[in-house]
């Protein structure tokens, strides 16, 4: 069997988008075929001990590509017989990728997450990561947009694939109940506009805000439930009381991830109006809220940043908007909120696409391919 070694920072129990993602997509390899190496995070020895493949952690919080490191994975690898490897984050720990090869790792692939497209744009870190490219069999982009930016500057160094994150199909469900979060907040059976996300200002929380009152004007029962903590937090509550919101606009706080679909739930339409910031070094990789949200059967609106319009089918599962005007993010809101049948319409056009090009099971396979197809080098 092609067995693999996974060399990575990004692991649970450390939380993140990137650990969920890396752990979901080793959750569907056949668990002979895996050995980690990890730093580690506390409560790492109780979650080790549940999983079915082996995970060796070196002892420090954060693993560097010191010759160290490619050392104890190079014996990893030759113990374990390991002829694919992969860094749940290229950069930096691609620095190892000759140790491994050395070893007899025939095939190398890399993945990069969305932050990437800023370090390119800096000459330091876009050498780091064209000598990384160089030594890859395969370095795995999530979105289009993110490729496009990495694509000119790695210039053909190694092979380009998307492998973006999936979303869990019969954990986000429209079959989920949300009436629970509902009476939590005192929602009622008013229409609901959900926002889930940290709160940070490229999100654009601050938009939906300032735009709710247009909303108010069309229907004045509707409720904005902004669902996730973050440093924006207090400003975002200042602001809904400078306008006079609270008792339209409700801040849950953080939301353990078990909660979250039925947070969704509990709206009938998702928005997000995220922007891009600081010259594009602070931009949406993907948007896997949106996904997550259609999954659910809602309709969505999105912004413009980044990789996010490339999760709605425009007029088929939502509307991609000008995120950094209130008027235009209103406008669609309350497009959707009048005709409840065609944002019902969209919501179940959203399912099906997730289903089809989204799922986990999907990005499984891409992930398997990419793994045991043939080496570059």
């Amino acid at each position: 069997m092609n067995r693999t070694l996974v060399v990575t920072n990004d692991f649970p129990p450390r939380q993140g988008g990137i650990q969920t993602f890396v752990a979901a997509l080793l959750e569907r390899r056949p668990p002979e075929s895996l050995v980690v190496l990890a730093s580690r995070s506390p409560g790492w020895e109780e979650h080790d001990a549940a999983l079915p493949y082996p995970v060796v952690r070196r002892p420090t919080a954060m693993l560097l590509p010191t010759p160290a490191t490619g050392r104890v994975a190079a014996e990893l690898a030759r113990r374990h017989g390991c002829d694919t490897a992969f860094f749940g984050a290229a950069a930096p720990l691609g620095l190892i990728a000759p140790a491994l090869r050395a070893a007899g790792v025939r095939r190398l692939v890399g993945a990069t997450h969305g932050h990437e497209t800023g370090w390119v744009a800096l000459p330091g870190s876009r050498q780091l990561l064209q000598r990384i490219a160089g030594q890859l069999d395969v370095l795995t982009y999530i979105s289009e947009y993110t490729r496009d930016r990495l694509a000119p500057a790695l210039a053909g160094r190694t092979r380009l694939a998307q492998l973006s994150p999936g979303v869990d199909v019969e954990r986000f469900t429209p079959g989920v109940d949300g009436t629970a979060v509902r009476r939590r907040h005192g929602l009622g059976e008013a229409p609901v506009v959900v926002c889930v996300s940290r709160l940070v200002a490229r999100k654009g929380q601050d938009v939906l805000v300032r735009g709710w009152p247009r909303v108010l004007e069309r229907h004045p029962d509707a409720r904005l439930l902004l669902v996730g903590g973050g440093p924006a937090e207090a400003a975002l509550r200042r602001a809904v009381a400078d306008r006079g919101l609270q008792h339209s606009v409700v801040l849950t706080g953080a939301v353990p991830f078990g909660e979250l679909p039925a947070h969704y739930a509990a709206g009938d339409v998702f928005a997000m109006p995220c922007r891009t910031r600081r010259a594009g070094l602070d931009v949406e990789g993907l948007g896997m809220v949106f996904l997550e949200a259609a999954a659910c059967g809602l309709p969505v609106v999105a912004g413009t940043s980044g990789g996010a319009p490339e999760t709605v089918r425009e007029g088929v599962t939502g509307h991609v908007v000008e995120p950094r005007s209130p008027d235009a993010v209103a406008a669609a809101l309350v497009g959707l909120l009048d005709d409840p049948d065609r944002a019902r319409a969209m919501g179940a056009a959203g399912r099906a696409w997730v289903e089809q090009r989204w799922s986990w099971t999907t990005i499984a396979a891409t992930f398997a391919d990419l793994l045991e197809g043939p080496a570059q080098h």
